[in-house]
């Protein structure tokens, strides 16, 4: 009996249909297209992307090393969750838990959760947050007390996830405004908020706005006090999306991490200053106690059974594999020093901007490698105008933004300093500073159109 003919594809399309056809936009197409006129075709509409080396606004990372282009190259069908298919995977990811741990100076322990990778910090926030609702929960219900009212403390310089949180998980956000020329919390701040409601308090190492750190110290200082003669235990959360990984280097003697006692999670973004491509972030705990076990949930249908602490399921593997990468490949004496490279070029860069005429910088003490600088006077212009011109002179992306209530009023421009912005850039974008003054103190301020057509924004 002859086998059933399977029919021959229709040949593919011509090539070059890509030159004089719209691309899909709202329909699905109907038929199929070259591979290589399909790849150029959406390689053209990138180029109408920003060059990320001219983008000083985000905080992310945009290049790695050949080697951990190829290691993700390699890996990304790797779902991570499959802890069965790709056991060793997930073991990688403990390896970063407890490297991490270490690096927070967290005490040496064997048994339990004390960690999980997150797609960032959103996700790690959100989880961390969460552990502090469910382990206020569990303090309450042990004393026969009330749950229905919890609260959250957290100053204006944190990014939108910590609102976003008190709202989907039905939290009272408790925010601490900034004020003009203060624009970072301190236990002053905070102790006015705190109740026996308060499921705890959010600081921030290393701002989005200016770089630099809320007073922890100070403010687990306060919470060992209200400790001792109240009786409440307020834990800490360090929001270290930024500062994870750059305190430790350029700042070790800074108390800020789980040598602090009242400090009981951190979360910290891989993609940031860990210096892997989005996206990847961390959750670490002090030790396995500060996660309840009703936030952990197991399951066996991929093959084993696992314990699962995320908001997301399935998820590549990549990024995890290139932070371990990252981990092995710089060790503290690397990461230490390009630390201190991006912290030279950022105080060069400093130097420069101070000395072009109108410009002050904003904040002192320590910082992440970026510049935080507003105009010091009036002028005939303004910050969002300086951010467009540059814009539209070399396609540089230095944002112009406001700061939250009650410093709403005050402009501040920052420039990121990583890898990418070498020494010969750093001095580029100082002459181009100083030549887009020139130009906006003749003309004025720009147009309305010509601000809006500028790409700004503050760049998590």
């Amino acid at each position: 009996m002859s086998k059933p003919r399977i029919p021959e594809p229709p040949p593919l399309p011509r090539r070059g249909r890509f030159l004089t056809q719209d691309a899909p936009d709202d329909k699905f197409p109907e038929g199929r297209m070259d591979p290589e006129d399909t790849k150029i075709m959406i390689e053209q509409d990138l180029f109408l992307d920003g060059d990320p080396n001219h983008n000083l606004a985000t905080f992310v990372t945009t290049w790695m090393e050949p080697q951990a282009q190829e290691l993700i190259a390699d890996n990304l069908h790797r779902n991570f969750i499959d802890h069965a298919e790709y056991p060793q995977t997930a073991e990688i990811e403990q390896r970063c838990i407890r490297m991490l741990a270490d690096l927070f100076n967290a005490a040496d322990c064997d048994e339990g959760l004390r960690g999980a990778r997150t797609q960032g910090s959103s996700e790690a926030i959100m989880l961390g947050a969460l552990s502090l609702k469910w382990k206020w929960r569990e303090r309450r219900e042990a004393e026969k007390k009330s749950t229905d009212k919890p609260n959250l403390i957290f100053g204006g310089d944190v990014h939108v996830v910590w609102e976003k949180f008190c709202r989907y998980f039905d939290v009272e956000p408790r925010i601490v405004p900034l004020q003009k020329g203060k624009y970072t919390i301190g236990p002053e701040d905070v102790e006015a908020h705190i109740d026996e409601n308060t499921i705890g308090v959010g600081a921030v190492l290393g701002t989005t706005f200016t770089g630099h750190t809320d007073d922890i110290q100070g403010i687990n200082r306060l919470l060992l006090e209200i400790k001792d003669k109240q009786g409440l235990d307020v834990p800490l959360h360090v929001d270290a999306a930024s500062g994870g990984f750059v305190w430790p280097f350029l700042y070790p003697d800074s108390l800020w991490d789980f040598r602090l006692e009242q400090v009981r999670s951190i979360n910290v973004s891989g993609h940031k200053f860990g210096l892997v491509y989005p996206g990847i972030g961390w959750l670490i705990f002090r030790d396995p106690d500060q996660l309840p076990k009703d936030l952990v949930f197991m399951e066996n249908y991929l093959g084993k059974e696992d314990a699962t602490f995320t908001l997301n399921f399935s998820t590549g593997s990549a990024m995890v594999l290139a932070q371990y990468y990252n981990f092995c490949r710089f060790g503290r004496e690397g990461y230490k020093m390009l630390m201190e490279v991006m912290q030279l070029n950022a105080a060069d860069l400093a130097e420069k901007i101070k000395a072009i005429g109108p410009f002050e910088l904003v904040g002192s003490g320590e910082q992440l490698p970026l510049v935080a600088f507003r105009l010091a006077g009036e002028e005939a212009y303004d910050e969002f105008d300086v951010s467009a011109q540059l814009a539209a002179m070399r396609s540089w992306m230095v944002p112009a933004y406001t700061l939250p209530p009650d410093a709403q009023d005050e402009k501040i421009m920052r420039a990121l300093v990583k890898l990418t912005l070498g020494r010969t850039l750093v001095d580029t974008l100082a002459d181009d500073i100083s030549k887009a003054t020139e130009i906006l103190a003749k003309k004025g301020g720009l147009h309305p159109a010509e601000r809006k057509r500028a790409h700004t924004g503050t760049g998590y």
